[in-house]
């Protein structure tokens, strides 16, 4: 029988006080997607809000597109499965063997502190399903916690978009905090390559990638674990 995974996106569209817009990079949701399709997997998409979740204009820029992204632009079905994705507080952990959470900036201010996200990632963690994000999508673990009211990342290997990759993109005064930092403040075992490399860590059910080239890694990891 077919995997089920649930992808699970950002509604949130201003990039701080700055007028600009954000949301989710594309590659980070394209290359995953096909990784799990390809693989035979059901994908079924969510987002606080339902409906098309906002997609950073930086990420559409062409420097950024790879043959994720372009397979992405040429493939309706996808994007009619996009501008239609299931609002979050509709979805049941129980019908999907694992959830994968593409980055962007949007996370960091509305999965972090969404209340259906977080008893999402607590109920598919207790039923030992794997929950799997990448770049600034860790951040959706900074507010669960486990069964004792400890950071389910604290003493765990985790990564996420890192400081000077904040830096580098100049956003470091503009973000409502550091992922890095938060990691890391909450006990959890920050690990990271080289910036812009690809670099994911798994500890037990907790998949995370640390930034845009990371996501395809993400998701080969996430397939192992579900066909274990």
């Amino acid at each position: 029988m077919a995997k089920k995974i649930l992808i699970v996106l950002t509604s949130h569209a201003e990039l701080g006080n700055t007028g600009e817009k954000t949301g989710f990079w594309v590659e980070e949701f394209a290359a995953p997607y096909y990784a799990f399709i390809d693989a035979g997997a059901e994908v079924t998409l969510a987002s606080p809000k339902g409906g098309q979740p906002p997609i950073d204009p930086k990420s559409e820029l062409e420097d950024f597109q790879t043959d994720a992204t372009r397979r992405f632009d040429n493939d309706a079905s996808a994007k009619g499965a996009l501008a239609s994705t299931l609002p979050l507080a509709s979805i049941n952990a129980d019908e999907f063997d694992a959830v994968f959470y593409p980055g962007g900036h949007g996370p960091l201010w509305d999965l972090k502190q969404d209340a259906d996200s977080i008893a999402l990632i607590s109920t598919f963690l207790s039923s030992n399903k794997p929950v799997s994000a990448v770049c600034h999508s860790s951040a959706v673990l900074l507010e669960v916690k486990d069964s004792l009211g400890q950071p389910i990342v604290k003493e765990r290997l985790v990564t996420g978009f890192s400081n000077s990759e904040e830096e580098a993109v100049q956003l470091t005064d503009v973000v409502p905090y550091l992922l890095e930092d938060e990691l890391i403040k909450l006990g959890g075992q920050y690990k990271r390559t080289d910036d812009w490399n690809s670099f994911a860590v798994q500890d037990g059910l907790l998949i995370t990638g640390q930034n845009p080239a990371s996501s395809i890694l993400v998701a080969e990891k996430l397939l192992a674990h579900i066909s274990a």
